[in-house]
């Protein structure tokens, strides 16, 4: 599996690219797409809306189930990325290309993880 060491992770398996210290994108890693299987739906907050640390802001829905997705950070949603709307396999495809929602005003952020702490997270949890 690839994580980019140049992106944070959460333990609900989101990561996180900050593009400064107030705003960054969200997307699910490779492995939350690869554990949920084949994407067909998802459901993405509006621009505006808040998002709160530890709190859904998002679902995904696979062939096997939907799954919430996390906020890492509490700020507002500046924009969501609408090409997944129409196209949620991209999430299979490309998962550090297919971000679901850029956020702004970050005022908290979940302890996140490097992409060898992550790895080492899930792999210990499969166990």
């Amino acid at each position: 599996m690839n994580h980019p060491t140049d992106l944070l992770y959460s333990k609900s398996h989101e990561w996180v690219k900050f593009l400064d210290e107030n705003t960054a994108l969200v997307g699910l890693t490779d492995y939350a797409q690869d554990a949920l299987g084949d994407l067909v739906f998802v459901n993405l907050p509006e621009e505006g809306d808040e998002v709160t640390v530890g709190e859904s802001f998002a679902d995904v829905e696979s062939v096997k189930a939907v799954s919430d997705v996390y906020s890492p950070v509490t700020g507002m949603v500046a924009e969501v990325n609408e090409e997944l709307l129409d196209a949620p396999e991209k999430m299979n495809e490309a998962p550090y290309d297919a971000w679901l929602v850029r956020v702004e005003n970050i005022t908290e952020k979940q302890e996140l993880l490097t992409a060898e702490e992550y790895i080492r997270f899930y792999e210990s949890e499969g166990e």
